[in-house]
């Protein structure tokens, strides 16, 4: 019998929607690493449009493509010390990060090592890692509460109707951030185009980068991205898209070359978080084509318009990122529902998914024990 053919990626205005889906945890991001660590926005944005453009050629699913957000977090909290991480530690972290995944993936590691996860476990981390987003999302919102209670309201109603509620979102958000600050339209206007590409970077790392960037970002990142973007990634990807599969191997392979190009020019650690799958499906995307999409336009600023990411990236104001976020959240954690599981299961999966909100990795080694304790009795529920 022969199979059935893969679906073609689109590119249609639902598409489009949901590529911008996962912008409430890449912006703030990447304007921390210009802004803080004075990287340069092409060397950030060329790995990452090219990765975008793989995985929706090779997978045909809105596969995701985010900054490590471990990494991300430690390396911009130490920026403002006197002697803190600067940019060739990130730079660092991202080679290591690579040799680590590709060796996980090549030797068939990362999907042995997966096959020992229990489903309840899964389904907690994924049921965390939505309510991380949900809190995320409020916390964004509370500093304009009405106003984001406005865009949630509209965002929802334009959901419902299967309009592509993400261009309307962000055609308001940039209104919004234009009527505040009337400068960014003539700042953006002066921005000029001029082609550059990022220089090799890993000739200037030095014995104290590759040290710091091992043991301070990469090494404390591994369980995160084991926990978020390997399992709970392919698990969506798979629950949501059957006639598309992804393994654990590839997915760790992918996780390897994307950063292994990155760090090669200068940018920043990438994995494949799980919250951006549910992100660009809930807004939209049900193809690679929307990551095709996304990377293009990421190439192109990268390639061009280097100078004018920081300005574009704030015309998405803070209320608009809340609530593409608590979207997110909500999409992700609908994925963990179980109606046949047992009690004792669905005490797995809330509490795996209480720690998950703090640290997915912890989470998944919590969920396989209590799984296993509760199969040997010695877990009453």
């Amino acid at each position: 019998m022969t199979p059935a053919p893969r679906p073609r990626n689109r590119f249609d205005a639902g598409e489009l929607a949901g590529a911008f889906g996962d912008l409430g945890t890449t912006i703030p991001f990447v304007v921390g690493y210009i802004g803080l660590l004075k990287m340069d926005a092409s060397a950030i944005l060329l790995p990452f449009g090219i990765a975008l453009l793989v995985v929706g050629f090779v997978y045909r699913t809105p596969f995701p493509v985010q900054p490590m957000k471990a990494i991300g977090a430690t390396a911009l909290t130490h920026a403002a010390l006197a002697d803190g991480l600067g940019s060739q530690a990130v730079v660092a972290a991202g080679l290591v990060t690579a040799l680590l995944w590709l060796a996980l993936g090549a030797s068939g590691l990362a999907t042995r090592l997966a096959r020992l996860i229990p489903r309840a476990a899964l389904l907690g981390v994924i049921m965390g890692l939505g309510f991380a987003f949900m809190l995320q999302g409020v916390e964004l919102m509370a500093a304009e509460g009405v106003l984001a209670a406005v865009l949630l309201a509209a965002t929802l109603a334009l959901l419902s109707r299967r309009w592509p509620a993400m261009l309307v979102l962000l055609a308001a958000g940039a209104a919004i951030a234009l009527y505040r600050e009337p400068s960014l339209a003539g700042r953006l206007a002066g921005t000029g185009v001029g082609f550059a590409l990022p220089a090799f970077a890993w000739p200037s790392l030095t014995g104290a980068d590759l040290w710091l960037g091992t043991m301070l970002l990469a090494l404390p990142q591994l369980p995160l991205t084991f926990g978020n973007a390997l399992i709970a990634v392919t698990g969506e990807n798979n629950r949501l898209f059957p006639d598309r599969p992804v393994t654990e191997r590839r997915v760790a392979l992918s996780t390897g070359a994307m950063n292994l190009l990155s760090s090669a020019v200068g940018g920043v650690p990438l994995c494949h978080g799980a919250g951006g799958l549910a992100a660009h499906v809930r807004f939209g995307a049900r193809t690679g084509g929307a990551p095709i999409m996304l990377g293009t336009l990421f190439v192109v600023l990268a390639l061009c318009f280097d100078d004018a990411v920081t300005l574009l990236f704030a015309l998405v104001p803070p209320a608009v990122l809340g609530v593409i976020l608590f979207l997110a959240g909500v999409e992700l954690a609908l994925g963990s529902r179980d109606p046949e599981s047992e009690k004792s299961d669905r005490f797995v999966v809330l509490a795996t998914a209480g720690i998950a909100i703090w640290h997915p990795g912890l989470a998944i080694l919590f969920g396989v024990a209590a799984h296993h304790a509760s199969r040997l009795g010695w877990l009453r529920m």
